[in-house]
């Protein structure tokens, strides 16, 4: 695959400073990392951005996630390695991924993850799906390729 232009964020340089404030916050919001890993890893999976399933896999894995856990993330409904906590998690990304679907995120998936995290750790969920989603569709329309030299 060859992108159709330059990464957007090579393009226009003075966007890479907010991001990356913005996802030093998101780390900073309280919800585990390896969750935000994983949900990061389930959204580029639903948007289809090889980009960012490449990335955020090997960053996961620096990070100590397992090859077992990475590769069963896709269907972690029927996996055994997820706990309550990730899998509300991975259920909150889905929903507020595929909100032109149902128009809204279920109560019952929202009640869900907030059982498991407080306001700050979900607000630091919603921030990272929400930037996760913006990356997937600036690579993803880009056609940005995956590139084994990038990490997050």
């Amino acid at each position: 695959m060859t992108a159709r232009i330059q990464n957007p964020a090579q393009v226009i340089p003075e966007a890479v400073g907010p991001i990356q404030q913005l996802a030093k916050a998101i780390q900073r919001g309280g919800m585990p990392h390896t969750t935000l890993e994983l949900v990061h890893l389930r959204v580029s999976q639903i948007n289809g951005c090889g980009f960012c399933v490449d990335g955020g896999a090997r960053t996961a894995k620096k990070k100590g996630e397992t090859d077992e856990r990475l590769h069963a993330v896709a269907a972690w409904r029927e996996a055994p390695y997820f706990t309550d906590a990730e899998r509300a998690a991975l259920a909150l990304g889905e929903a507020a991924t595929r909100i032109a679907d149902r128009g809204e995120v279920p109560d019952p998936v929202w009640d869900e993850a907030a059982k498991h995290f407080d306001e700050r750790a979900l607000s630091s969920l919603v921030l990272m799906i929400g930037l996760t989603n913006l990356f997937n569709t600036v690579n993803v329309t880009t056609r940005q390729p995956a590139d084994p030299s990038v990490t997050f």
